[in-house]
């Protein structure tokens, strides 16, 4: 038995082969713990990162966990052909779940590279339809990130598709990178992880997908080589259902102090929406930076600032989730050694993000990005990178208890 196999039956995983489905349901009165969705080297694509999810609305559907309505859950990733790199011929692929992430239908294609890349899946599920809406971006497979800072080659391009159906089809990527990219930006990523449907105040059923970019330097400035200090972080915004999009915030402050990179968002309580970056390299301490909108994503209150108590946090992308019910926590996501990318945690927030303290923390193991989503009203998932030798071996997903966070 290998490591990763003893590692997986120590903590209950259940694995679902990536080219069969699992049971419809998991039966009357059964739970698991985890499963494996998502296993490098199977379902022909060598490597499987940047994970996704989100539950679609109930409708009238009850499963058999006492009764309670639920949705389908959707777990994204991209599928890498060529290895764990980013660059190179990489796919958006799809799984779907009917029984809370105990098992997994077969793996579809969401968007096909062709060759080329397509990734940073940020869906969200539209509040007054249920139509489940994918952001995401592309660019040339031949084409490295640090190339396209430097302007070496095309800007990447950002698309939208939508599904009707939970899923199991999704329209063609539609291009809706003029409207949503400034022509002096480079580097564009959406995410990764869900994006956001806000559910109250003014701006009730408007989409908000928080997202990064990076700008060019100044013709006559020094900072070639240097580009990262040029990253920052914005919103795109559909008040129709994402049929239509355009820009919210734009945080254009380069002075390399706070460098914001991908990006998570949740809407707070009282109608305000928070937002926690990645600090890529800037001069501010630790590796978080956060910042709140009072408009819906249209402007910041203040600019994306540290944030002292995820300290713990490595440089990596990390994921926000707004717990219902009164006094429900703020959740965070994300591995929790400063200095590597291992023992992924859940981190949790009664004051509306101003400080977290640690929850939980699922294993002493390697692991990198994650995403939170709500699986009913009783359980919250983590779908997350991790391994045994490495983060990148598969793509996990823990079932936790909402009222342990």
């Amino acid at each position: 038995m290998t490591l990763l196999s003893r590692a997986l039956l120590a903590t209950a995983v259940v694995l679902t082969p990536l080219g069969a489905a699992g049971p419809a349901a998991a039966g009357p009165g059964s739970r698991c713990t985890s499963s494996v969705p998502y296993v490098s080297g199977q379902g022909g694509y060598a490597s499987y990162r940047i994970p996704a999810a989100v539950t679609t609305l109930p409708h009238s559907r009850l499963r058999s966990s006492g009764g309670t309505p639920t949705g389908t859950l959707l777990a994204f990733a991209e599928g890498r052909r060529d290895g764990p790199g980013d660059t190179g011929d990489i796919d958006i692929v799809l799984r779907r779940s009917t029984d809370g992430g105990c098992t997994w239908g077969p793996l579809t294609v969401v968007a096909a590279g062709d060759g080329d890349t397509r990734g940073n899946p940020a869906p969200v599920v539209d509040p007054r339809t249920g139509t489940v809406v994918l952001v995401s971006c592309a660019n040339p497979g031949t084409a490295t990130e640090a190339q396209i800072m430097r302007g070496e080659a095309p800007g990447r391009r950002v698309y939208v598709q939508h599904s009707a159906d939970d899923g199991r089809r999704f329209s063609p990527p539609r291009d809706i990178t003029d409207a949503v990219r400034l022509p002096s930006w480079r580097w564009y990523a959406t995410g990764p992880g869900h994006a956001l449907a806000l559910t109250r105040g003014p701006h009730r059923g408007r989409l908000v997908v928080p997202a990064n970019h990076s700008a060019a330097p100044p013709a006559d400035s020094a900072d070639t080589g240097r580009e990262a200090r040029y990253y920052g972080g914005h919103a795109l915004l559909s008040d129709d259902g994402g049929r239509s999009w355009r820009l919210g915030f734009v945080d254009a402050d380069h002075d390399g102090t706070v460098n914001a990179n991908e990006s998570t968002a949740a809407q707070l309580p009282d109608g305000r929406v928070y937002f926690n970056a990645r600090d890529q390299g800037g001069r501010a301490p630790g590796n978080r930076v956060d910042a709140v909108s009072e408009d819906g994503g249209e402007s910041l209150l203040h600019p994306y600032a540290p944030q002292p108590t995820l300290a713990d946090a490595p440089v990596v992308q990390g994921s926000t989730l707004q717990l219902r019910g009164p006094g429900a926590p703020l959740l965070f996501s994300a591995p929790s050694d400063p200095t590597a990318r291992r023992a992924p945690a859940v981190w949790r927030s009664t004051d509306s993000g101003t400080s977290f303290t640690r929850a939980v923390t699922l294993s002493g193991l390697p692991a990198a990005y994650s995403d939170l989503v709500p699986v009913d009203a009783e359980t919250v998932g983590l779908l997350y990178e991790t391994g045994t030798a490495g983060p990148y071996e598969t793509i996990e997903f823990r079932r936790l208890d909402a009222s342990g966070l």
